[in-house]
């Protein structure tokens, strides 16, 4: 599927691509490296199941990796939205384009949807200095719930890449917490590299690298990896406990 899309963007055309994550990102990495990549062509691929939306059908269905390993790439542009009323416009300004993409698409959801371009968009602000915490795609839901009553601003993207560098840099103090839907620890680099001149201390959650080998649902995945509301909410408040000491 990914050798034919390769050859129908060779001849011009802009081809989109659709599968589960793990089938169309994972098992055809190669192909998408040399198919796409290498011959410096762009295709659109449309995943979903994202990290665990099935795990009732085992781990041939989960794809926790898959933006990291689009991420070893050059020049993608990858959408996490975090409500299904973003996915249309987004889906028609990605194939409009010509540059190559991916869009995650999964069924853990916000509240509403919050489309923009892609920058990060401030949701809660606590103020100059205080703690930033970016949240990815359908977590901020949790996300917010999980800093409730904190002195935590919160910032959201459903593009992280090309990652809102210059966003970050205006928001972000010594403290950035990074919640993505994926591999935990993905835009690290990213936000290393941003803050490279800044002394801070970075906080990176997502899904764990450990095999749970679990089948359970969705939510039950969210809760395991800490992606919950209340696993969040341990895991910032942990690392926040020093700021907080330092703040008084």
């Amino acid at each position: 599927m990914l050798g034919v899309a390769g050859g129908l963007a060779l001849t011009g055309l802009r081809p989109v691509v659709h599968s589960y994550a793990p089938f169309l990102v994972e098992r055809a990495y190669e192909q998408i490296k040399l198919d796409l990549d290498h011959q410096g062509v762009g295709a659109v691929l449309v995943s979903i199941g994202a990290s665990y939306d099935r795990p009732e059908a085992g781990r041939t269905h989960l794809s926790p990796a898959d933006v990291a390993l689009i991420d070893t790439l050059g020049g993608w542009t990858v959408h996490v939205p975090g409500h299904p009323d973003e996915v249309p416009a987004l889906l028609r300004a990605t194939v409009a384009g010509d540059a190559p993409a991916y869009l995650r698409l999964s069924i853990l959801t916000n509240d509403r949807p919050r489309g923009n371009d892609g920058s990060l968009q401030v949701v809660r602000d606590a103020g100059p200095g205080a703690p930033l915490l970016v949240a990815v795609g359908p977590l901020l839901v949790a996300a917010l719930a999980a800093v409730e009553q904190l002195p935590v601003t919160v910032a959201w993207t459903h593009r992280p890449r090309p990652f809102d560098v210059a966003g970050l840099r205006a928001l972000a103090g010594t403290e950035v917490i990074l919640v993505e839907p994926y591999l935990a620890g993905t835009s690290s680099r990213v936000v290393g590299a941003a803050l490279a001149d800044r002394p801070h201390r970075l906080l990176a959650l997502g899904v764990g690298r450990d095999d749970l080998r679990r089948y359970g649902t969705a939510e039950d995945h969210s809760r395991w990896h800490g992606l919950d509301a209340a696993g969040l909410r341990r895991s910032v408040t942990a690392f926040l406990a020093p700021w907080a000491t330092r703040s008084r």
